[in-house]
């Protein structure tokens, strides 16, 4: 296996490569090369993590809980059992790995040894790229970096290094001892050692092998979609047909007051850290936010000292890698660096004394949370496989729960807040909401097969939260789901679609991308996209959509996080109301395996992305990025979180006390047994089978929230009953199903699925296991 690793640099272009190598993962194994995704879909953070010196703690692994020489070990021998299995799944003959943390933050000669053996388990060729940018500009994208992450000495500080004869020594003498906290350590605090790009070089090829090392020009900083691809082509020696690379835009940038507010800012948060309080990234990046200004951001042009410093140098590395030439061009000199004005006398104090009472509340529940995360911690250190789980497990299965025992990633139910056990007071009937001219109001675009039995509860369920439009696409169905559709948009109530000649890799895509063109879409005001066993659950003011929204205005995008509900013990068809059927479900912290904590969008319909997806928009239009403001369901703020990709909630960005999307997967047993039949609408060639029913069957604690909607659900259903050709409709639907499930109950294959399914008792630890396991052979 010949492996070609990407060690950065981040200001260079890497991110937009990274994005590259990730939508392109499909075409690339046509042609043979894997770009990894089991060390990270985009950039391989675990691979950096993986091969730190134990004593070099950064924020990473801190925040990701690695901190432990005995934690980080098990990681390491966790991503490299992982790399090689996926490696050995591909029929793949070269590797692609992309760490940007490699070269700016592995600076012991011991890290790059301990990568190198890393390596050496997986591949028997390693070449590294890296990609360069003049030195002044990487000093400035790396100094806002840094400040963004709470840096508090101003830059002068690093430019007064520039007399020193060894630059790489002199900055590294500034690297602290002893392990720091977040905002104080090295990677944020200490002089960018990695600028001598030459003894970078160097470095490096002392342990992986002289002529190891290719340098290769940073992208500009607005780059084209065809300079992003003919760049990431050449520089990984890649077949230009692998297709088209989605416009990256250049990067936002503070203004230079805003740069120095946050300074400023920081140096006021370190003190009141060393007072005990607790500021959490997300926060501290929403109080830089609120106190920036609009203005002229910072140049490289005034750290001309910094580029003639480097000059002679530089001339010598382009004569080994003539290609960087252009990328090391310096900015034209203007007057000396001098720190910008904050403007309009600005106080750190007085900001710092209106931040308090966030801060306050930040640092009790963080404080309380701590507790609570090392109580269930605690708790699950005692757990011990259940005497069906030893039979059922296969071995990686029980590696991973040995490796979840009171671990940060073990499932728990400490995120719930209140009591969800009881069943709350109903909720009355919204009053109908009437629609400004020419809008549609709220909308949800979904696609469906052969779902007859469950279609009205779900319209009903969602008119009464304040859902104005649907429009639905169906393909392939079979028990009356057009003819309930049909006669819904005869009523008025949603708009109806045909999918059967769909094209492309999955019908919803194809949908998707169709509705683009429906008026319905284009005059939405919010558009929504969710399946029929997804139902939005608002937990506060009146239970609507509008109650939530009102808590944050300045919301472009809503995260709505998927809470997994299992088969409660229901094994037959019923036209019962899916809400009031089925109320066990998954832990609230679950973290552990990837579809446990999935979320699907809400987005404001303002053009701000260019394509609706599954999960959420992409293709952001970078020049509106600013514009951009994604909440989660605690109606908490994200700053730059999830503004341009994922499609899952993380224990950083975590939230759904006012809003959580209920996902019924299964709902009865014999429900998903017709599942299991059918195959999945968005992903056509995967099967459904036991081990679906393994990750999707939670029922390990109670909630009853989504019940204060019943009484009014089923006073809009029996509205839409009244009809008498959608009754009748219905009522085919259903037995359709049961008809079904009867043929199904025949059949060996299928019967023996059932009986198996329902015979499996797991507790949370051991179906995270479980699902893990099966992520790594899938």
């Amino acid at each position: 296996m010949k492996l070609t690793l990407h060690i950065g640099l981040p200001s260079a272009g890497t991110p937009a490569m990274q994005s590259v190598l990730d939508a392109k993962r499909n075409q690339l194994a046509s042609k043979g090369v894997l770009y990894s995704a089991s060390l990270g879909r985009k950039n391989h953070t675990r691979l950096f993590m993986a091969v730190t010196d134990p004593d070099h703690i950064d924020p990473l692994r801190v925040a990701r809980g690695f901190a432990g020489r005995q934690a980080q070990a098990r990681l390491h021998a966790d991503v490299l059992a992982e790399l090689k299995a996926e490696i050995a799944r591909s029929d793949c003959k070269r590797l692609i790995l992309s760490a940007e943390q490699l070269a700016i933050s592995l600076y012991h000669r011991s890290e790059l040894v301990r990568l190198r053996e890393f390596l050496d388990e997986v591949a028997d060729e390693v070449s590294i790229v890296c990609h360069v940018q003049e030195q002044a500009r990487a000093m400035l994208r790396n100094y806002i970096g840094q400040v963004m992450a709470g840096r508090t000495t101003p830059l002068t500080r690093d430019l007064e290094l520039m007399a020193e004869a060894d630059w790489e020594t002199a900055c590294l003498n500034q690297w602290p001892k002893t392990p720091q906290p977040a905002h104080k350590s090295p990677e944020v605090v200490a002089p960018a050692f990695w600028l001598d790009y030459g003894r970078l070089v160097e470095r490096w090829e002392d342990v992986f092998g002289e002529g190891r090392v290719t340098l290769r020009p940073a992208l500009p900083e607005d780059p084209s979609p065809k300079q992003v691809m003919d760049e990431v082509c050449t520089a990984f020696d890649l077949p230009r047909s692998i297709g088209k690379a989605d416009p990256v835009g250049a990067p936002t940038l503070p203004s230079a007051a805003s740069l120095t507010r946050a300074r400023l800012l920081n140096e006021g948060f370190a003190k009141l850290i060393t007072t005990g309080k607790i500021i959490p990234r997300r926060l501290w990046r929403i109080l830089h936010a609120e106190a920036s200004i609009p203005g002229p951001a910072p140049v490289a042009g005034q750290l001309a000292e910094v580029s003639a410093r480097f000059k002679a140098m530089n001339a010598e590395l382009i004569e080994r890698f003539p290609d960087i030439a252009p990328a090391l061009v310096p900015d034209d000199p203007i007057s000396n660096w001098q720190e910008a004005d904050p403007d309009f006398g600005f106080r750190a104090s007085q900001y710092l004394a209106a931040y308090l009472p966030r801060i306050e509340k930040a640092t009790q529940d963080t404080r309380r949370e701590h507790l609570k995360a090392v109580i269930s911690q605690r708790e699950t250190a005692k757990e011990v496989l259940s005497p069906e789980a030893e039979q059922l497990l296969p071995p990686l299965a029980k590696a991973n729960f040995e490796r979840l025992r009171g671990g940060p990633f073990a499932p728990s139910n400490r995120l719930a807040k209140g009591d969800l056990t009881r069943l709350g007071a109903d909720y009355p009937p919204a009053p109908a909401r009437k629609l400004p001219k020419g809008s549609t109001g709220k909308v949800i675009v979904g696609c469906m097969k052969n779902e007859g039995p469950y279609i009205l509860e779900w319209v009903a369920y969602h008119r009464a939260i304040g859902v104005d439009n649907f429009l639905i696409y169906t393909n392939g169905c079979e028990d009356g789901t057009d003819e309930i559709l049909d006669r819904l948009q005869e009523m008025g109530v949603l708009q109806h679609r045909l999918n059967d000649d769909w094209k492309g890799q999955s019908p919803q895509q194809y949908a998707l991308n169709q509705s683009k063109k429906e008026p319905v879409i284009r005059k939405a005001e919010w558009l929504i996209h969710i399946d029929v066993d997804e139902f939005i659950n608002v937990r506060c003011g009146n239970g609507t959509l509008d109650d939530f929204l009102e808590l944050v205005p300045e919301a472009t995008n809503v995260a709505m996080t998927w809470r997994m509900f299992g088969h409660n013990g229901v094994t037959d068809l019923s036209d019962d109301l899916v809400i009031d059927q089925f109320t066990r479900c998954a832990p609230s912290f679950c973290p552990k395996p990837h579809t446990a904590w999935g979320f699907k969008t809400m987005t404001r319909n303002l053009g701000l992305y260019g394509k609706l997806s599954c999960h959420r928009p992409n293709k952001p239009d970078q020049s509106r990025l600013a514009q951009v403001a994604w909440a989660n369901g605690s109606a908490q703020l994200l700053g730059q979180d999830l503004k341009t990709g994922g499609w899952r909630s993380s224990k950083g960005n975590i939230g759904y006390d006012l809003l959580q999307l209920n996902h019924y997967a299964l709902r009865s047993a014999e429900s998903f047994l017709i599942k299991r039949q059918r195959g999945r609408a968005l992903h056509v060639d995967r099967s459904i089978g036991l081990n679906y029913w393994i990750r999707m069957d939670w029922n390990d604690h109670e909630d009853h929230s989504i019940r204060r909607n019943s009484t009014r659900v089923k006073a809009e259903l029996d509205r839409l009953k009244q009809d008498p050709e959608l009754a009748k409709w219905h009522d085919k639907a259903c037995a359709w199903h049961r008809a079904k499930a009867d043929e199904l109950h025949k059949v060996p294959e299928f019967e023996k699925l059932y009986q198996r399914a329902l015979t499996l008792k797991l507790t949370a630890m051991e179906r995270v296991s479980y699902a893990l396991a099966l992520d790594m052979e899938s």
